[in-house]
């Protein structure tokens, strides 16, 4: 075994050491940060529902009527009728025959890659895919190729060359560092053109982008027959825990059959099912959430521009911006916590080398004012000399 506590002195070093802050209360745009009050742009509660009201009591209610745990993987006694209610519910909301229900995004991308691949196959995952679809490559064996960020044509040309019957295209919806879109629907045609299955994660698109809340693919339109495999987190917009896959009914119960980490993990508490549906209302009910966020989105922009800070082209809640050096990204964190804003800073390996970022995110839940504090925050702090 290498020694840990050297490499440990290394990361710091190199500024790359992570430290955890403990958080009391409840998720929102103010949260007591190690026991100061602070103002936050790093959470992905988009919609705001984590600590809302009709969704705690949801999960008040059924802990009354199932207790604080499942007891056992869903396949044992651990599937409530909580939990199928929730797959039919969330199966309609995204348009498809079935879904299913995982403990986490992780372990629903681990868990589809190992079921549906091994080593004879070919998955084609974009360059800034999560961590935890390029872990669901290794995990499953297959030949790992990476094609362009949000490059078709180069992803045309790797199929091309490899021959796509009978692989897989992974890529984000929403690229989670980035906050760019995935050229989605030239994705589809290339998978459908080579014989290739297409699978999107749309983390955190579900909840925030498409009329009713649906995702990447409501937005652009996209059914089933153009993507096969869909994956969503219920952590983010959703405001609860937990995650899905849905798709065709041979599609889910494959999963149900060999899917290791859907097979052999306890099932999350029926509660959090229950408190999840009543999320799943108001994303389709509360279009106002949606407003309100690209409202604030833009304020934020228009206050950026008028800054000289350069954002990256995102049009979602995801508003990075770019320092490079990791070491400056951390000292803008400190200096912005200093004046009460806490933004996390974020550097490799979690975005490439030279790229360490500010990963600012917005709330339907923060009001005008918190932005206007943001942007003379970011300003007080010198964040156009630091991020030029």
């Amino acid at each position: 075994m290498k020694d840990l506590a050297a490499q440990l002195d290394d990361r710091k070093a190199r500024h790359l050491y992570r430290r955890r802050r403990v958080v009391a209360g409840p998720q929102g745009p103010e949260a007591t940060v190690d026991g100061r009050r602070c103002l936050t742009f790093c959470s992905n509660d988009y919609l705001g529902l984590a600590n809302d009201s009709q969704v705690v009591q949801a999960f008040r209610d059924a802990v009354t009527e199932y207790g604080v745990g499942s007891g056992a993987a869903h396949l044992v006694t651990g599937h409530s009728a909580a939990h199928h209610a929730l797959e039919e519910e969330l199966a309609a909301f995204v348009g498809r025959p079935r879904a299913l229900l995982f403990s986490t995004g992780y372990m629903a991308n681990l868990g589809v890659a190992g079921a549906l691949l091994d080593h004879h196959d070919r998955l084609f995952e974009d360059r800034y895919n999560h961590a935890s679809l390029l872990d669901a490559a290794r995990y499953s064996g297959a030949r790992l190729v990476r094609y362009g960020h949000g490059d078709s044509g180069d992803l045309e040309r790797r199929l091309g060359a490899a021959g796509g019957a009978g692989a897989l295209v992974s890529s984000d919806g929403v690229f989670s560092m980035d906050g760019d879109l995935a050229p989605v629907r030239a994705l589809a045609e290339l998978a459908r053109r080579h014989g290739a299955t297409l699978m999107i994660d749309d983390a955190h698109g579900l909840g925030v982008l498409g009329e009713h809340g649906g995702g990447l693919l409501e937005q652009q339109s996209l059914g089933v027959e153009d993507v096969p495999i869909l994956v969503g987190t219920l952590g983010k917009a959703f405001g609860t825990f937990g995650a899905f896959v849905a798709g065709s009914e041979a599609l889910i119960e494959t999963l149900i059959q060999q899917a290791r980490t859907y097979v052999y993990t306890t099932a999350p508490p029926p509660a959090v099912a229950q408190a999840t549906r009543a999320s799943l209302r108001l994303v389709q009910q509360d279009g106002w959430r949606r407003e309100r966020l690209r409202s604030l989105v833009a304020r934020f922009r228009e206050g950026a521009s008028q800054l000289g800070l350069a954002l990256t082209a995102s049009t979602t809640p995801i508003q990075p911006l770019r320092v490079g050096d990791a070491a400056r990204a951390l000292a803008l964190s400190d200096a912005l916590l200093e004046q009460g804003v806490l933004i996390s800073a974020i550097r490799p390996p979690t975005v490439p080398a030279g790229t360490a970022r500010l990963r600012i995110t917005l709330s339907a839940a923060h009001q005008e004012s918190h932005v206007d504090r943001l942007l003379d925050a970011l300003d007080g702090a010198g964040a156009n000399r630091l991020a030029g």
